[in-house]
């Protein structure tokens, strides 16, 4: 995610010399050099200083022993931190912060990668207008934006837009070996999966109607469409959806329980 956020923000017109990175990785921050032009370093501190805005992009197991360090920096300067470490609760970034440090929280999810993505954000009271402005501008350059009340809604937003790509992944996955099975050829069946992944996608992203009416428009009185959702609905397709992002919204509610995220 850091690497995606890097490369929205110079398709925006960063500069390469207005971000700085924090790589412990040789070969990675090699890579960011080459490929994105920015400057990574294997310290931390040297990375952060003079930041108005850090973004914590780390494994959730990693966030204490990262921002640990950093805690008498972070209190000096005090930027705004965001996170986007899943389901690491805001009380535990302060805590790792220290007094004094604005923190908040983004979940963005895989299509970031390409500029397509969509970050869930949330803000404590302690945030400020201004602060909360330049996130927004901030999580914009990977995809579209939007603002939940509570902290919890993160984990919903987990369970729907964060997994949510792998479960049309194995939508597409499934019907291309259904095609295969009835007789396609494997190749021909994958790309008609998912170029009907992509451009459903955009229809429904263009916003020309609510997406029970564009289901209806696909399926015609008696026809083959029909057919095939009525297979689905009698396989409770709408229970077994509902059951997946309930366990995906629980297990994101377990690891913060558990202080591993």
């Amino acid at each position: 995610m850091g690497r995606a956020l890097i490369g929205g923000l110079l398709r925006a017109g960063t500069r390469p010399e207005q971000l700085s990175v924090g790589e412990s990785l040789p070969a990675a921050r090699e890579s960011l050099a080459r490929e994105l032009g920015v400057s990574a370093s294997g310290d931390n501190a040297a990375a952060i200083a003079g930041a108005r805005v850090v973004v914590l992009a780390v494994k959730p197991q990693d966030v204490a022993t990262t921002l640990a360090p950093l805690a008498a920096s972070l209190a000096v300067a005090r930027p705004l931190v965001i996170s986007v470490a899943a389901g690491v609760r805001i009380a535990v970034l302060e805590a790792c912060c220290g007094p004094g440090v604005s923190v908040m929280r983004a979940m963005p999810n895989r299509p970031a990668l390409i500029g397509a993505g969509v970050s869930a954000l949330y803000a404590p009271p302690a945030v400020g207008a201004a602060q909360r402005t330049i996130a927004e501008r901030l999580l914009k350059a990977m995809g579209e934006i939007v603002w939940v009340s509570a902290e919890p809604e993160l984990d919903v937003v987990t369970a729907l837009s964060g997994s949510g790509p792998a479960y049309f992944f194995l939508l597409a996955e499934l019907m291309a070996e259904a095609g295969e099975q009835l007789g396609l050829e494997g190749a021909t069946a994958r790309r008609l999966a998912a170029a009907t992944l992509y451009g459903s996608g955009l229809l429904v992203h263009s916003g020309a109607a609510d997406l029970g009416r564009l289901r209806a428009e696909v399926a015609s009185p008696g026809g083959t469409t029909e057919a095939a959702l009525r297979t689905l609905e009698a396989a409770n397709l709408r229970g077994t959806v509902r059951a997946a992002l309930a366990a995906a919204t629980m297990r994101s509610r377990e690891l913060a329980a558990q202080g591993v995220s």
